[in-house]
């Protein structure tokens, strides 16, 4: 299971709009039962879907959020806060409901990845914890798979995650890139946390400590049953014929294989092309040749049609920062999940559509349902009291009641993947591209539509009233 690093002030994650957005709240004594929808307005990178990850931090930090006395101290030395506003903060737990589209689902622009529903102020305090919860590994493990996919293109070829030294947050990025289908991770905590798969080489640093190439290659063969030689520390071509000569030695003498080279830096087309010329005419058809070194979906895209005969890689900064490509105009680094109110029980138990008129970031009122076509055709967004269409699969699904997370709803990470995965193969071809030519469609009933165009019209009508 998913443990994140405890915080040691729970209550203090949040901003600071938050504890004052609940206090007046508590002032006006408004804190009916409110409904969220967590989404975002566009996919990342260019492409046309969002791989989900991040439910389980999600629902830990709704399940456990409370204030620590010193939490409280802290709130009352910044802000002139009433006295039983803090009382109430004191005995605050989320006790709402929370349904969400379970980790490794695929979704699209606009559609709830999660729909949270409780009284206001809880409501509100969690805001900032979902979005980051789910926003940073939704980037995360959408990039993974975007670059899996960039890799996998006419061969099956593994992606190792290198992110840990330029991670924003490491542990979150090695569990996210591993359900986007990376085989593997370079840091160890992340390996032993969560039973994966880790994998490394060696550094420059370890080669230059060595008079010479050879001896550093020597050492190495030596050290290990299964090795991996880096060729650029100082010329590769040079290089692949020690290692070759430092692997067959290996071989016949100690019984150790040479089983990888890795390329760092250089023309990785021509470079890997010669280097596996010259394995095969030795007769290690068997070694592989990893690639590393700044890479993105985009260059391994690149280079495997120019012809590169690269086998494995290993990404780091660009997947562990979910970098968008500045050389291609497209952003990344964040994904822009939002946090929308879009319905209200006042204490009387009167029902209010609530919706933001803002052009293009316009919200869509109500409770809502998302279902998909089993062929996925398309997918329909829709009012939680219409009948479900015939035949379309329910993506949202129950995950906390009563503030508590339901059995079942957070099953191992190895299963995740697997879903991922799977649910990767059934999306179609068109929308899986790294450049989206053409938006996944997503329609809105009609009956959505409607309340939308209402709850706009009795908006603008009371804004109307409310000017001189």
């Amino acid at each position: 299971m998913y443990r994140r690093t405890p915080s040691l002030h729970p209550g203090l994650m949040t901003d600071m709009y938050h504890p004052d957005s609940a206090y007046v709240s508590w002032r006006t004594g408004q804190n009916g039962l409110t409904t969220f929808d967590l989404y975002t307005r566009k996919a990342p990178f260019g492409g046309a879907y969002l791989l989900v990850a991040g439910l389980e931090s999600a629902l830990e930090f709704a399940n456990t959020f409370h204030y620590t006395a010193e939490e409280l101290n802290f709130l009352a030395h910044i802000r002139d806060y009433d006295s039983a506003f803090l009382d109430e903060l004191a005995n605050l737990r989320f006790t709402g409901e929370i349904l969400a589209v379970p980790e490794g689902s695929i979704v699209f622009p606009n559609e709830p990845i999660l729909r949270v529903t409780a009284p206001f102020r809880e409501a509100i305090l969690l805001e900032a914890g979902l979005l980051q919860a789910i926003g940073l590994s939704t980037l995360i493990a959408t990039k993974a798979s975007r670059i899996v996919y960039a890799a996998n293109q006419g061969q099956q070829r593994r992606v190792s995650e290198f992110a840990f030294r330029r991670a924003q947050e490491p542990m979150t990025v090695a569990r996210a890139s591993y359900i986007g289908g990376c085989s593997s991770t370079s840091l160890l905590n992340a390996a032993y946390e969560y039973r994966l798969p880790a994998t490394g080489t060696v550094p420059h640093a370890l080669i230059e400590m060595y008079a010479t190439e050879k001896e550093a290659f020597e050492a190495v063969a030596q050290a290990y049953n299964r090795y991996t030689l880096l060729l650029d520390t100082y010329d590769v071509r040079r290089a692949i014929h020690t290692a070759i000569e430092v692997g067959l030695r290996s071989q016949e003498s100690l019984g150790h294989t040479l089983a990888a080279v890795r390329l760092d830096s250089g023309d990785l087309v021509a470079d890997s092309n010669y280097i596996r010329e010259q394995l095969d005419q030795a007769g290690l058809h068997y070694v592989r040749i990893l690639a590393s070194g700044d890479l993105d979906e985009w260059k391994i895209q690149e280079i495997l049609e120019a012809g590169a005969a690269i086998d494995s890689f290993g990404v780091g900064t660009t997947l562990g920062s979910g970098a968008g490509s500045v050389e291609r105009g497209i952003e990344g680094g964040s994904l822009g999940t939002v946090y929308k109110e879009t319905w209200y029980v006042d204490e009387e138990g009167n029902e209010h559509p609530k919706i933001k008129i803002a052009g293009e970031k316009s919200t869509w009122p109500g409770k809502k349902e998302i279902y998909r076509h089993p062929e996925w055709s398309k997918d329909i967004v829709q009012l939680a009291s219409e009948p479900r269409p015939d035949s379309y699969h329910r993506l949202l699904k129950p995950v906390m009641r009563n503030g508590e997370i339901i059995p079942g709803s957070l099953p191992p990470l190895t299963e995740i993947r697997e879903l991922a995965q799977y649910n990767l193969t059934l999306l179609p071809e068109r929308y899986r591209q790294l450049t989206a030519t053409e938006p996944y469609p997503v329609h809105f009933s009609a009956e959505l539509q409607a309340l939308r165009k209402k709850a706009t019209h009795q908006q603008l009508g009371r804004t109307h009233e409310d000017q001189p």
